[in-house]
């Protein structure tokens, strides 16, 4: 199985049957622009589509069939169902807002204070049970913290940020004994290097708006979401967004190298 990223125009959503019919752009290294049938992963979201609709989701391809999951609608049709909320389309190059977070320390840290170092953001929450999702994000920045501080040089020119978009869970206690956990130092770890936080719960819609983040709470206490990481240049602006879990550290680690001169 292989995993894209797709953006389209819904064409047809059959409720009963949880199957949506999408004008899809090309897909590079697997398809052309056309109007193909899908399979939802979750059918139940198949009434909150309409024809028009604009897309963005993660298609499964398999010999099977070809499955959508993280689903965000970032424009619809007409405004009698259009949402409170639309959803940003990342560019590169798109300056990104000075956003504030409450960190694992209990301190609030803006985006601006790492303004001349490449800054890697993920979205997490520390609930999350699935292992290609929030533990995949966080085992990766792991790694790329690894990397880094076997060069001080590129360790000194960079900053990694994990954000939760659960903010009354996810509280600096929650997210220092997680990222303990992750950085591997547990209670030796400083965090000088890499930052646990989470956008106040008024904050939040505005910052899962612009970084194209649908997170849904679930009775359970789960949250369905999507996934974005971004590489922010030393500039502020968006240098990539890897919208969904098939990312590497080694692809996110060549992007710092460009950022900052080292290859």
């Amino acid at each position: 199985m292989k995993k894209y990223h797709i953006r389209g125009i819904v064409v047809s959503s059959d409720a009963r049957t949880g199957a949506v019919a999408v004008d899809t752009d090309a897909i590079p290294g697997y398809m052309d622009a056309m109007t193909m049938p899908y399979t939802l992963a979750q059918p139940n979201i198949a009434g909150e589509l309409h024809p028009g609709d604009t897309i963005t989701a993660t298609l499964t391809a398999s010999a099977n069939a070809d499955v959508l999951d993280e689903i965000v609608v970032i424009a619809q049709a007409k405004p009698d169902y259009k949402p409170a909320v639309t959803y940003n389309d990342l560019e590169p190059g798109e300056a990104v807002p000075d956003f504030a977070f409450r960190n694992q320390n209990g301190r609030m840290v803006r985006l601006k204070q790492w303004r001349g170092k490449v800054v890697l953001l993920t979205f997490i929450y520390t609930r999350c049970p699935l292992p290609n999702f929030c533990v995949r994000m966080s085992r990766n920045f792991a790694e790329i913290d690894k990397t880094l501080v076997k060069d001080p040089g590129l360790y000194a020119k960079t900053h990694l940020l994990s954000v939760s978009f659960d903010p009354k869970y996810d509280t600096p206690k929650v997210l220092r004994s997680y990222g303990e956990a992750y950085t591997g130092n547990y209670t030796r770890e400083t965090f000088a290097h890499w930052d646990f936080a989470a956008p106040t719960e008024q904050e939040l819609p505005r910052v899962l708006q612009f970084f194209d983040v649908g997170a849904t709470p679930e009775k359970d206490g789960t949250i369905t979401h999507s996934l974005s990481t971004v590489v922010i240049g030393p500039d502020g602006k968006l240098f990539k967004w890897y919208p969904g879990n098939d990312w590497t550290p080694e692809q996110a680690l060549g992007d710092v190298r460009k950022l900052v001169g080292h290859g």
